[in-house]
């Protein structure tokens, strides 16, 4: 099975018509600025998981496989791939003539080199190995040939090439410099390569003519990390950035009256939920569960708070997500039917329900007060819990210290309803404390075994549904992606996920 049918296969055709913010054509050349929120502190793949990380070294790295603002799975510096053995090994046929940054070459050893280093003793380090431990390891069979020798299949790994950890990383500059030089100092065979580094401060790249893609259009871009919302919006307005990443909803409608600015919103991956407690208190019980959700108002929530950057959601992933059921519709806001729900379980008046949440997302804290607002309409008594985000997300969550519900936010980068599902709802994991449910495990296990895409995607589907019958969760929204620009420039592809590949971007 060559490249286009295995994309095919992976359900990644549809694309996602994310026009440029303006037409092609402009001057060449120029610096172009972006604001990210967070220094992600090394730029190794291995490193991080970290968005912020991405929207800046996604122009600095290759992975074997590509994917751009429009969704689709393409060709990065693998030209092609087939899946032989049964489906056990997977070969890539590797671009030629083509060169990291400080001019050693790409080829079959530096593949095999990158992987090494993933799937051992250096990756163990980071978060990113567990990604990829489907494979046993990397076969070369000769200089512009790999074979990935797999473990076991694994649906999403093409997409997982085309990001984080499997971006390709230069043997003999790693071997001599050094894992803490190369960490402050990338070399990459993307089209832009490292100048400068200074850290919690910026990162500054220039284009590198010889990209086997073609050059960049722009000279260089800077990213500077820029942590408050209102900085970066104070910035942009002020003409020191180009394009903002933190755009508050709030500040939103500020952003899209400023004459010189252009508010681009755009369907994410970004889905947000409260989580239920399905071992104590009141949400045991499912008819609870689903009272709760009806006596919430999430259409309300998001016109409110949102200010209509979002919409609602019937499973914990967006539509843009592989294995999204568009049939699947949200339980209806419905208040005297969740509260005749309450009474035939037998909830008494005032019955607890707690919430806890990540104590630094303002935004949240207002959803959580809405749906507060609501639960208290149901005669219950909920009370907010805020956390510092380690505590919640380290020690609260996979503990099983929760109240009746509890914040989550997700994003799922792979845009593969596995990459939550899984890990949302099968017994073990991180972020599943209470549930052990054997269908529920078997489905996930299921579907990690098939590449038939149409047959994947009905058991992804199904595990939807079944989530969504057991009520496992409350759906809130999904939250758009925000970008403020500014109108100098031109032929900016907006990435649903952040992440930045400025090969035909200019500045005026």
């Amino acid at each position: 099975m060559k490249f286009s049918s295995t994309m095919k296969a992976l359900g990644l055709t549809a694309a996602v018509a994310l026009a440029p913010l303006m037409a092609s054509g402009a001057q060449a050349a120029g610096t172009l600025t972006t604001a990210v929120a967070i220094d992600p502190g090394s730029w190794d793949p291995i490193d991080t998981f970290l968005v912020n990380w991405s929207s800046a070294a996604n122009n600095m790295f290759d992975g074997l496989t590509a994917r751009g603002a429009d969704m689709k799975l393409k060709p990065g510096l693998a030209t092609s791939w087939e899946f032989l053995d049964n489906n056990s090994r997977i070969r890539f046929k590797l671009r030629q003539n083509v060169k990291f940054h400080n001019g050693e070459p790409f080829n079959a050893a530096a593949v095999k080199f990158t992987f090494d280093r993933l799937l051992g003793e250096e990756g163990k380090k980071g978060p990113q190995q567990s990604n990829y431990n489907t494979i046993d390891h990397v076969e070369v069979v000769d200089d512009s040939t790999v074979d990935f020798v797999m473990k076991q299949p694994d649906p999403v790994l093409l997409t997982k090439l085309a990001g984080y950890g499997g971006m390709i990383v230069p043997p003999k500059y790693i071997q001599e410099k050094g894992d803490a030089h190369f960490n402050l100092n990338p070399v990459g065979t993307g089209p832009f390569k490292f100048v400068e580094y200074s850290p919690k401060v910026s990162l500054t790249l220039e284009a590198f003519p010889e990209h086997w893609g073609g050059a960049p259009k722009l000279d260089k871009v800077v990213t500077r990390f820029i942590s408050e919302a209102n900085t970066q919006v104070a910035e942009l307005q002020a003409g020191r950035i180009d394009v903002a990443t933190l755009i508050p909803f709030g500040l939103a409608p500020t952003v899209e009256k400023s004459p010189n600015l252009s508010l681009i919103s755009i369907t994410g991956p970004t889905v947000v939920a409260l989580r239920l407690n399905t071992r104590d208190g009141i949400t045991k019980d499912v008819n609870v569960r689903k009272a709760l959700i009806m006596g919430i108002d999430r259409d309300a929530i998001i016109k409110a708070v949102l200010l209509g950057h979002g919409k609602p959601i019937a499973s914990f992933q967006s539509d843009l997500s592989f294995g999204y059921d568009p049939s699947l519709k949200p339980l209806p806001f419905d208040l005297a039917k969740a509260k005749q729900m309450l009474q035939q379980a037998k909830v008494p008046a005032g019955a607890p329900v707690r919430i806890d949440f990540r104590g630094n997302d303002a935004t949240f804290r207002e959803v959580a007060q809405a749906a507060a607002g609501f639960l208290q309409a149901l005669g219950l008594k909920p009370s907010l819990q805020p956390h510092e985000p380690p505590v919640l997300l380290n020690d609260i969550i996979p503990n099983g210290k929760t109240g009746e519900a509890w914040h989550n936010a997700w994003g799922g980068w792979t845009f593969d309803y596995d990459n939550t599902a899984y890990l949302m709802y099968h017994s073990g994991e991180k972020w599943n404390p209470y549930d052990n449910d054997p269908k529920l495990n078997a489905l996930l296990e299921k579907q990690r075994t098939m590449y038939d895409v149409k047959e994947r995607e009905k058991v992804l589907q199904e595990i939807a549904r079944y989530v969504a019958d057991q009520a496992l969760e409350i759906p809130l929204y999904n939250q758009n992606t925000i970008f403020g620009v500014n109108k100098r420039v031109k032929n900016f592809d907006a990435p649903a996920d952040s992440r930045f590949r400025f090969m035909e971007t200019t500045v005026e």
